[in-house]
């Protein structure tokens, strides 16, 4: 593990502060074009690209977290920055999160590797000579650890970062029901709730959704959600089974590709349990456990009306700026809570 130098300004060492200013603080991201991939199931996948690569020249994926998109904070950020860099950059949307409804009654979930590796396939195919970098952000972060941990040395991925990944599910569930974390648990359901409505007022759907608009409006938790939808839509056996095989943390020791794992100590949506021992690092993660940062947040100076960031930095620099680096070469472990 590493701690590298991350230290917030006086005015946001809350937590919430860094998890909410960035949400509020407009950010003016460069155009992106779409490109749709039709899928075998009859439902698509929409990707955001900034600009095409050129010849042999790296391709930073982006993956969002939950109900997130290429408009979330922490992705117009990282994809303004690689702008000023002319750097190419493609956004993975999980399904139903670009702004259109998905065409089945399934949907996406934190274990979801299958339409990310789809996704890395036809980007590699588009331009075979260009090595593929990604980026996981909470839930992205997960799905992009699971991804990394399952393909092994087959990953189509050369080099990632996971920031602020639930990597143990049910953990982050259960902090999610408590203190003031459970303001950002009732503005996530609702946005959860609201896409179910929606399929439920297509006839061709309904019928396949496991809840009545009445069951609905009851499932105000996450392990309530999870257990009596996003299980059954995605052939899990309720929300225990879900949890226990879609999380990424047991994922880490099997990554075989450069990859920096970045938590902070009092980020309200976890807990101590999604921090990893160093028996369950692989030799090529590196884990940087820092005191502050909140949820994606990472404030480090500027003022709360225009803040500035860790994070891009520290994502372009291992991502572009260290090629030949190893983890070892990184700073040394840094102790849990």
């Amino acid at each position: 593990m590493t701690q590298a130098p991350f230290s917030p300004p006086w005015w946001a060492r809350n937590p919430h502060i860094q998890t909410i200013l960035p949400v509020l603080t407009k950010v003016n991201a460069p155009k992106l074009q779409r490109q749709r991939l039709e899928l075998d199931d009859g439902d698509f996948i929409d990707l955001d690209w900034l600009g095409k690569p050129a010849a042999n020249q790296p391709i930073v994926v982006l993956v969002h977290g939950l109900e997130g998109s290429a408009e979330s904070h922490y992705a117009r950020r990282l994809l303004h920055s690689l702008s000023l860099r002319q750097t190419c950059a493609v956004v993975h949307h999980h399904r139903s999160c670009s702004g259109v409804t998905n065409r089945l009654a399934r949907s996406y979930h934190s274990g979801d590797t299958q339409d990310l590796h789809t996704s890395l396939s036809a980007i590699a195919a588009q331009y075979p000579g260009s090595p593929l970098l990604a980026v996981g952000y909470s839930l992205g972060g997960n799905v992009l650890t699971k991804y990394l941990g399952e393909k092994n040395d087959n990953s189509l991925i050369e080099k990632a970062v996971v920031v602020s990944a639930p990597l143990q599910l049910a953990a982050c569930a259960t902090r999610l029901r408590n203190g003031f974390s459970k303001v950002y648990q009732s503005y996530l359901i609702k946005q959860l709730q609201q896409k179910v409505y929606d399929k439920l007022a297509i006839p061709a759907l309904s019928a396949q959704m496991p809840v009545t608009q009445v069951q609905v409006k009851q499932l105000t938790t996450f392990h309530l959600f999870d257990d009596m939808v996003t299980a059954p839509l995605h052939g899990f056996n309720g929300v225990e089974d879900y949890y226990h095989r879609a999380s990424g943390l047991p994922y880490l020791r099997h990554i075989t590709k450069p990859t920096l794992v970045m938590h902070a100590k009092d980020d309200p949506f976890m807990n101590n349990e999604v921090i990893p021992t160093l028996d369950q690092l692989s030799a090529q993660v590196t884990y940087e456990l820092h005191n502050y940062g909140g949820h994606v947040g990472f404030i480090e100076g500027g003022t709360p009306f225009k803040p500035q960031y860790y994070l891009e930095k520290r994502i372009i620099h291992f991502l572009l700026d260290q090629q030949g680096e190893s983890p070892s070469q990184e700073a040394p472990y840094a102790s849990p809570l």
